[in-house]
């Protein structure tokens, strides 16, 4: 992490300018709002059933090795190694916060680490602050992640996505492409609109959210103690030229917390319940199903077969998240239409049409042309192929280990969001034609060489090939839907835009 600036545009070169305006920075970022005072019940009498201790072992098990620690500095591995003597005194410590609901005080402590995002990197706001929390405390937050996760089932709906169970976001990828498909086929208009919200894991209002959850109809047991553990947190800054000034934060879920994912999940549905989106027919016909919302965590894709239908639905969405302090990014907003589109202006400030828009790291277009998607994957796998080359220069490695890095590095980059992929003749001819560039960057073989491609297949004996994967793929997703019970993605895969029945009933 280099230079920086200060509020008012000026370079900063000294350290410890540097750490004062990162401090200064998230300082106000997660700085309370005053204007909405505490709510608190006090000690809640009627608990939840006890922590037991396998439940603590579990939590321990499930912990993620080899990762930064806290404040306090104490790896997971310690942990592990002290097995059932740290699992007796963290089964000891846990007990006690679950029936006094107090926490302490270091494991209410975060270490942030600013790390950069697209733009200017001497900007403060272009850095995401990702917290490091005790590893001590996420035992604890794992135990309680397990209790709220049936009440954050039943809560959330289909089309939210982010950090579900057996969802992911290829997914909403195959959704929407399946929905141009669609469209297309059948000669409707559609219209999109993607939606950017400014630091929105930053900006949850914790007394908003507790007053959500009540609503939701969660235990007053959980409710107290997530409300104990963001009271009082405080937090410092890990920056290039040291750590700043400990200060206190007031506001936000920690990007980097074990709960944070499924806190956001309530607080972003209680926006989009607000908005009536689920009551009100705007939006695509699948199969009788009305959909005009997908979601993944904070990324909210709005949809609609009208340009006047689709503005109403954002300025819903944008009213809503207002009220509970989350606000648009006009800039990063983007529509994309397959008919025609007016400028919209919204604060004053235009929101721009596209006719194409990266979508959780795959590009979808307004057409539905899947070419493009995979001309910018095998560059994509042409860059992590290039960033190996140390690597495969190495005589230190065996010939097969290379191998098995390419197929595990470098092929999912380039299959990424394939299983709802329309694959043409030229598109498996280019995909062919990288993977033998691949192969022979691996064996140092220039394409001057008389060499050809059989016999380079024949050293590197890989197997099933890149673009005979792509099936695979397409055939083990199509498998997993089927299998769900009532599928969102099954029903947008084998629905009809338009249709009132269940299905696609054509042969």
């Amino acid at each position: 992490m280099g230079l920086i600036k200060d509020r008012n545009g000026m370079d900063l070169t000294e350290a410890e300018d540097i750490k004062k305006r990162w401090q200064e920075y998230t300082e106000k970022l997660y700085k309370k709002d005053l204007h909405d005072p505490d709510n608190h019940d006090g000690v809640i009498t009627d608990l939840e059933p006890d922590i037991l201790e396998c439940k603590v072992k579990w939590a321990l098990e499930s912990i993620t090795t080899n990762k930064a620690s806290g404040g306090d500095g104490i790896p997971v591995e310690l942990f592990q190694i002290l097995k059932d003597d740290a699992v007796k005194v963290l089964h000891s410590i846990c007990q006690q916060i679950w029936k006094t609901q107090q926490w302490p005080q270091d494991w209410k402590r975060s270490v942030f680490i600013p790390i950069p995002k697209k733009g200017n990197a001497k900007e403060c706001s272009n850095y995401r602050t990702i917290a490091l929390i005790s590893h001590a405390n996420k035992v604890m937050l794992k135990i309680l992640q397990a209790r709220l996760q049936q009440y954050v089932n039943r809560e959330l709906p289909a089309v939210q996505a982010g950090f579900r169970k057996g969802r992911g976001t290829r997914d909403q990828i195959a959704n929407i492409n399946w929905i141009i498909e669609k469209a297309r086929e059948f000669q409707k208009n559609i219209y999109f609109c993607f939606i950017d919200y400014a630091k929105a894991f930053d900006c949850v209002d914790p007394n908003k959210l507790w007053k959500i959850l009540k609503e939701m109809g969660l235990p007053d047991h959980l409710i107290c103690l997530l409300r104990n553990l963001y009271a009082g947190q405080e937090a410092t800054v890990r920056t290039g030229c040291g750590t700043t000034d400990w200060f206190q934060t007031g506001k936000g879920v920690h990007q980097g917390c074990i709960l944070s994912p499924c806190l956001f999940n309530l607080y972003a549905e209680y926006i989009m319940r607000n908005t009536g989106l689920e009551e009100t027919q705007t939006g695509i016909k699948i199969a009788g199903r009305n959909i005009n919302n997908f979601r993944y965590a904070d990324d909210t894709t709005l949809m609609a077969e009208s340009e006047e239908e689709l503005k109403s639905l954002l300025m819903k969405v944008k009213v809503e998240s207002e009220k509970v302090g989350l606000k648009l990014n006009i800039q990063k907003t983007k529509i994309m239409a397959s008919g025609p589109t007016t400028s919209w202006e919204i604060d004053g400030e235009t929101v721009e049409t596209v006719s194409d828009f990266i979508f959780l790291g795959s590009k979808i277009a307004t057409d539905g042309d899947c070419s493009h998607e995979i001309k910018r994957h095998l560059l994509l796998g042409r860059n992590v192929m290039t960033n190996l080359d140390s690597i495969f220069k190495s005589r230190d490695i065996t010939l097969p280990t290379k191998v098995r890095l390419v197929k595990a590095m470098v092929f999912p980059v380039v299959m990424y969001g394939c299983e709802s992929w329309t694959v043409k003749k030229a598109e498996r001819q280019r995909i062919d034609a990288f993977e033998l560039w691949c192969w022979r960057r691996l064996l140092r073989v220039p394409w001057t060489a008389r060499r050809s491609s059989q016999s380079i297949l024949k050293e590197i004996s890989p197997g099933i090939s890149l673009e005979g994967m792509m099936p695979k793929l397409k055939l083990q997703y199509f498998g997993h839907l089927m299998r769900r019970v009532d599928s969102l993605e099954k029903t947008v895969m084998l629905g009809r835009t338009g249709a009132g029945g269940e299905g696609d009933d054509r042969g």
